[in-house]
């Protein structure tokens, strides 16, 4: 598992300028909130709420660096803790189609 966060974290890195980067760490802090509050609006959306809580979705599926909704090329068996997640989305909100 932190093989596939250090992956996931290692796409951001690549696929995130520095700018981009200093401007989520600068956001406000409601910004940050309400990106992660679409994430899990969007995980409750699909059914997946339960299942992420869980540790057991592989966000490889959810996944595209094009089209997204997660803006990224993960590997298959990208199970992730759902912290780990929410984590991303205040440190990298460009990942994810509803920031």
């Amino acid at each position: 598992m932190r093989k596939t966060f250090a992956a996931l974290a290692m796409v951001a890195s690549m696929t995130a300028g520095l700018a981009v980067t200093a401007d989520a760490a600068t956001a406000a802090p409601n910004e940050r909130g309400a990106c992660v509050q679409a994430g899990l609006g969007t995980l409750k959306d699909l059914g997946l709420l339960q299942a992420a809580a869980q540790g057991q979705i592989d966000y490889s599926t959810l996944a595209d660096p094009v089209n997204g909704p997660i803006f990224a090329d993960l590997p298959e068996g990208s199970f992730l803790k759902l912290g780990q997640v929410v984590k991303l989305h205040t440190t990298n909100p460009e990942l994810f189609a509803w920031c």
